[in-house]
């Protein structure tokens, strides 16, 4: 029986499934958005995530934890170079999944994954909708606020004649 095991194995084995893992943080922490399926992206979320908080203390030891996962220089270079420095104020949540729909040949829900503060157009502040009424007025009003554009409108003609 397999009550309460909540892991996900994406039908691997150990070894395989820490492969692939291994490979797909690499590329998300090159690339800084990647396009996978909904899985793969959600164990990928909880296995990048602790390395990226392992990233905001740049020692030693820290350096050597994640490069026991990642088993690549490259990669760890610039997750502790740059990455870190953009992800230093955030507690957390440093990953986005967006879902992009379904994959032609098998059907597979795919999505991207991507790191937060590198997606520009997202990190735009958004000015805030200026609320719009939907309830009806009394015409009373409606009437009132008819009036006053037309009139505005009336008065510049006759004085600039």
């Amino acid at each position: 029986m397999r009550h309460n095991k909540k892991f996900n194995h994406l039908g691997r084995q150990k070894a395989h499934r820490d492969a692939l893992l291994s490979n797909l943080a690499i590329s998300l922490i090159m690339h800084k958005r990647i396009n996978t399926t909904t899985a793969k992206a959600k164990a990928l979320k909880k296995y990048v995530e602790p390395l990226l908080t392992k990233s905001k203390d740049d020692s030693t030891n820290s350096r050597r934890v994640v490069f026991s996962y990642l088993q690549n220089k490259e990669a760890v270079s610039e997750l502790f170079r740059e990455i870190s420095k953009k992800i230093a104020n955030r507690p957390g949540g440093y990953t986005r999944i967006i879902k992009t729909g379904f994959r032609l040949d098998d059907a597979a829900e795919m999505c991207f994954i991507e790191l937060v503060d590198y997606n520009e157009s997202m990190l735009k502040t958004k000015a805030p909708k200026k609320s719009t009424r939907t309830r009806r007025s009394s015409k009373k009003k409606a009437d009132e606020v008819a009036a006053a554009p037309a009139a505005e409108l009336e008065a510049p003609k006759e004085s600039a004649e």
